[in-house]
């Protein structure tokens, strides 16, 4: 699977991560295109450009606010504002009116879905540190226009790139103070303290703010801590994405792409309960909205009950990320009144990718695992060989083998 390294001697901020994106193969006009889907007009303009720090190339990303309007041209007149987030309290936006623009949005559903990953987190430790509710946190720094840019261009590239997995170095957060909407904040400021809890971080260098809040958003929502590149890790490119300082140290991000052939281990939990009285016409329903609410698998399992009355255990595997909205959906679906939740250690996963083949029949997506290095299974999409079994009039067996025989030849 395609894999990012990302290496934060320097830190991390929502536009490093654009630039170092950029040079990773990103088209510049396909990042303009996407953002342009935000419907966001006469906003913001940015800028890119190519830099030395400290002798290293890397891409600049600039995003400038427009304040004014030039009538004759019928156009913004940009006056430059520092780049660096603390400079962004003129624009103040509620998670809310954020999930608007992003939801209203032509992005894809996989853009939107990792963008209002990262601004969840930043909402849920925003409201922790000023005691308010997620959704009602008024973003003074993170909610301006420029850290929209820079949340949903990071995951524009990352769709972009197809990347599956994200892991983090040691961190650099810098030390000193920054000024915010609220007055001097030490470095780290609050928030993104808060977002750097289970990462591995240290300061060096210059006293400024090298790692910003919107840098930590991405790296609490989207990544795991490796101290060093991971073993099963093959590096193909890197790229460099530069700071708005000038230090002692280059001011860059530096981050790796390249496959990732390991297994993924997880920390789950599985949501049980035993049911007797219920419809069973229900399971159906309940499945595809457990499914679609983000549970990893769904299974029931006969078992009997007291004075011997046949029941189904349900059994729900979910991450801690989308436990509370099966737990609900459960609750609201099913006729349990009581529920168990089992810590999983971990879950161990054989690397998956889909691949086609083309077949007689027409295209068929196989569903290619690895584990250890190497191929364990390969398994022909259902919904596939199911559409051209109908279309061909044929078995859908035939279109089922035909796609595993070429499939197993194409891949050794």
């Amino acid at each position: 699977m395609k894999a990012l390294y990302l290496d934060c001697a320097a830190g991390i901020s929502g536009n490093m991560f654009l630039g170092a994106c950029l040079q990773l193969g990103v088209p510049e006009k396909y990042l303009r295109d996407e953002l342009a889907k935000l419907k966001l007009p006469h906003e913001f303009e940015m800028e890119i450009s190519d830099v030395s720090k400290k002798g290293i190339g890397a891409a600049y990303v600039d995003v400038k606010l427009a304040r004014e309007f030039d009538s004759e041209h019928d156009r913004p007149n940009v006056r430059h504002i520092h780049r660096h987030e603390h400079a962004k309290s003129h624009s103040h936006r509620t998670f809310a009116d954020i999930k608007k623009i992003i939801d209203a949005s032509e992005l894809n559903t996989n853009v939107k879905a990792h963008a209002l990953a990262v601004f969840n987190v930043i909402a849920k430790a925003e409201g922790k540190v000023h005691q308010r509710p997620a959704e009602a946190v008024t973003f003074h720094e993170v909610g301006a226009i420029d850290s929209i840019v820079d949340i949903v261009g990071c995951a524009v590239c990352l769709d972009y790139l197809d990347v599956k997995k994200i892991f983090v170095s040691r961190i650099n957060t810098g030390s000193g103070f920054v000024k915010c909407a609220h007055g001097l904040m030490p470095v780290p400021a609050p928030a993104t303290a808060e977002l750097l809890q289970g990462f591995t971080t240290y300061h060096y260098g210059a006293e400024k703010e090298l790692t910003t809040p919107t840098g930590a958003a991405i790296v609490n929502a989207l990544a795991e801590f490796s101290a060093d590149l991971p073993e099963d890790f093959t590096s193909e490119k890197i790229g460099y994405g530069a700071g708005s300082w000038d230090l002692d140290i280059p001011n860059v991000l530096r981050i790796y792409l390249g496959e990732f052939g390991g297994t993924v281990k997880r920390h789950l939990l599985k949501l049980e309960a035993n049911i007797d009285d219920m419809n069973p016409q229900i399971y159906g329903w309940l499945y595809d909205r457990l499914f679609d609410a983000g549970a990893l698998d769904v299974w029931t399992t006969p078992v009997y009950m007291k004075k011997n009355r046949p029941a189904n255990m349900l059994s729900v595997l979910v991450d801690a990320q989308h436990r509370d909205t099966c737990t609900k959906i459960i609750f609201e679906e099913t006729t349990t009144i009581g529920l168990r939740v089992i810590d999983v250690a971990q879950r161990v996963e054989a690397v998956r990718k889909v691949a086609k083949v083309e077949t007689r029949f027409g295209e068929v997506q196989c569903k290619v695992s690895a584990f250890d290095g190497k191929i364990v299974s390969i398994t022909p999409e259902y919904e596939d060989c199911r559409r051209l079994a109908e279309k061909n009039a044929v078995p859908l067996k035939a279109v089922w083998q035909e796609a595993l025989t070429k499939q197993e030849a194409r891949l050794g």
